[in-house]
């Protein structure tokens, strides 16, 4: 049963990447100004960090169900 959710996760942070990518690009302009937009390689890195700075809660949120 975990090999399926490896395969859900894989598409899922990718496309996850891109929401950020596009989300940052939509609204930094609004909160700082003359700032560049992000790649999509600097969202996959950012929504690597978001990752694994979430993950603990994950893992200790499922000891608790």
């Amino acid at each position: 049963m975990g090999y399926f959710r490896i395969m859900a996760a894989i598409p899922g942070f990718f496309l996850s990447a891109l929401i950020l990518m596009l989300l940052w690009n939509a609204n930094i302009e609004k909160f700082i100004p003359n700032v560049a937009d992000i790649s999509y390689v600097k969202a996959i890195l950012a929504t690597i960090t978001l990752w694994l700075a979430v993950a603990p809660l994950a893992a200790v949120g499922k000891k608790w169900w």
